[in-house]
C-alpha cells in the first residue's frame, strides 16, 4: 500500500522531512547524541568525513573510523524527538521513497546512543559509564504504538507496584536493549542496569523549583527498585523510546551513558567533557573491532 504524502513527508530534493537525509547518506551503524555540538566531537576521531547536513537540532555526519563506515546524528532532547528520528531513519532503509512502498526485504540498523545521565546510586560515581540493559519509559510516547509484543510486562507491573505509580500519568513501559550490541560493547569496567526515561527534565525527574510535583518520593522509590537483579541505575530522557521503536521496527539499539551527576550524593562531575570523551573513545573502539 502506498504511504500518503501527509504521512511520510519528503523535502523537494527527496530527503526525509526533519532529518534532511537520503538513504545513501547514512551508514548501517549509527551513533546517537543529544547535543548537536557533540556530533563533530565524535567525528573529529574519524579518518574521513563524506557527508554533513543539519536541519534544526538534527545534525548528521557520515564518515570512516578505522575502516568502519559510521553515521553520527544528534537527536535533540526527549522522547518526542526520538519518535521523529527513529521513524525517519527506518523510512530511509525500509521504505522505497520513490514508490512510497515498504520494502520486501527489511534492513536492521545498529544504533548506539552516547549520552549523559545522572546516577541514582552512590556506588555508581560521576565519570563512570552505564550500559542500559533495559529502558523503562515514564514518558507515554511509546503508548501511541502497539507495544505489547516487545515490552516486558513483568518488569512494568513490578515497577508500578513498587512505586505505587499514579496511573493518571500513564502506564510505564519496559523494553530490553539489543543483546547483540550488549555483547559487542560490554566490558567489566562499566555498570549495567535499567535506565529510566522521563518525559521532562524538572518535575518528571523529581526536581522542584517553584512547582510542587505529584510524587516527591519517586526517585527514592526508584533507588530501591530491583527486578531480577537489575536496579534502576540512571535517569534520562531518550533511552526507553529508542529501545521501544527499535524493537518494533526491527533495529538493534543500545544506550551508553556517561554519568556526570550523582543524584544520591548530590555531586556533579568536575570535568563532564572528559567523561563524555572517555565514553566516545570507548564506544568507537568497540565498534571498530
Amino acid at each position: 500500500m502506498e504511504i500518503k504524502q501527509s504521512e511520510l513527508i519528503l523535502n523537494p530534493d527527496g530527503s526525509v522531512y526533519h532529518l534532511n537525509l537520503k538513504p545513501e547518506n547514512i551508514a548501517h551503524d549509527i551513533i546517537f547524541v543529544g547535543d548537536q555540538d557533540r556530533v563533530s566531537k565524535i567525528t573529529a576521531h574519524f579518518d574521513s568525513i563524506e557527508f554533513t547536513t543539519q536541519k534544526r537540532e538534527f545534525k548528521t555526519q557520515t564518515g570512516v573510523y578505522k575502516g568502519k563506515r559510521l553515521t553520527v546524528m544528534s537527536t535533540g532532547i526527549g522522547p518526542d524527538n526520538i519518535d521523529i528520528v527513529m521513524n525517519e531513519l527506518d523510512a530511509l532503509v525500509n521504505i522505497d521513497l520513490e514508490t512510497r512502498q515498504p520494502k520486501e526485504t527489511l534492513t536492521a540498523l545498529n544504533i548506539i546512543r552516547v549520552g549523559t545521565s545522572g546516577s541514582l546510586h552512590a556506588d555508581i560515581p560521576v565519570d563512570s559509564i552505564v550500559m542500559s540493559a533495559y529502558g523503562l519509559g515514564m514518558d507515554n510516547m511509546l503508548r501511541s504504538y502497539i507495544i505489547d509484543r516487545v515490552s516486558d510486562h513483568a518488569l512494568e507491573e513490578a515497577f508500578i507496584n513498587h512505586t505505587q505509580w499514579d496511573m493518571k500519568k500513564g502506564k510505564p513501559y519496559a523494553i530490553k536493549g539489543s543483546e547483540k550490541l550488549q555483547q559487542l560493547i560490554y566490558s567489566e569496567d562499566i555498570h549495567t542496569g535499567i535506565t529510566a526515561t522521563a518525559g521532562g527534565f524538572y518535575g518528571p525527574q523529581g526536581r522542584v523549583l517553584r512547582l510542587d510535583i505529584q510524587d516527591k518520593e519517586l526517585n527514592h522509590k526508584m533507588d530501591t527498585f530491583n527486578f531480577n537483579n537489575n536496579r534502576i541505575t540512571n535517569l534520562e530522557m531518550e533511552t526507553a523510546a529508542i529501545y521501544g521503536l527499535a524493537a518494533l521496527l526491527g533495529h538493534n539499539a543500545l544506550s551508553m551513558n556517561a554519568i556526570i551527576a550523582n543524584r544520591a550524593s548530590g555531586t556533579f562531575s568536575e570535568d563532564p567533557y572528559a567523561a563524555v570523551n572517555n565514553l566516545i573513545s570507548y564506544v568507537l573502539n568497540k565498534l571498530s573491532v
